[in-house]
């Protein structure tokens, strides 16, 4: 049984899903009919992090460019220039147990192509969700859909991934910004 999430709640993968190493995480999204001119692309990046806040090599920040990450537990299925259709647009499969002993932290961030030269922004965008399933028999774990209207934001932290106590967990982060993704790569590389 899935568990919602709002946003800042936290789960246990450990004890919700015990034993599990295959994990995919997806994300989904509509877009409301606008007329910017442009097609929505929205890309999903993930950044690896050390204890100290910062990927221990650029390799660890996997996106649209990065598919693998060097330890191969982290890859990106590629990138949805649509967002159109049933289902995660985007999603990333994880094996817990070949990440990286120096990983404390995986950061999912989805940003907007383009967006200032495009007009776009979250609050264009509807139905929005991060959810973790298990790889292996496609149960459902947790699930966060974003309920905040983002009407300026361009950019949005929507979950994470963390060690505590030798257990990996999951928060529901949820927090926009009115950026691209240069100024993540410039925040934790």
């Amino acid at each position: 049984m899935s568990i919602n999430l709002n946003k800042g709640e936290r789960i246990s993968l450990s004890k919700e899903a015990p034993g599990m190493n295959k994990a995919v995480v997806g994300l989904g999204w509509d877009v409301n009919v606008t007329d910017t001119g442009s097609d929505f692309d929205l890309d999903v990046s993930v950044f690896m992090l050390g204890a100290n806040g910062k990927i221990p090599q650029n390799e660890y920040f996997v996106f649209y460019n990065n598919l693998k990450s060097p330890d191969g537990s982290v890859e990106s299925m590629g990138d949805s220039r649509t967002g159109k259709g049933e289902g995660d647009d985007e999603s990333v499969n994880l094996d817990l147990s070949k990440i990286d002993s120096a990983i404390s932290e995986i950061i999912f961030v989805v940003t907007i192509y383009e967006a200032d030269n495009r007009r776009q922004n979250f609050g264009q965008v509807r139905n929005s969700y991060i959810r973790i399933y298990n790889g292996e028999t496609q149960e459902e774990i947790t699930k966060y859909e974003l309920e905040e209207d983002f009407s300026r934001e361009t950019a949005i932290e929507f979950g994470k991934l963390y060690k505590k106590d030798g257990e990996w967990r999951f928060q529901a982060v949820g927090e926009g910004y009115n950026t691209g993704l240069q100024s993540f790569v410039e925040k934790y590389a």
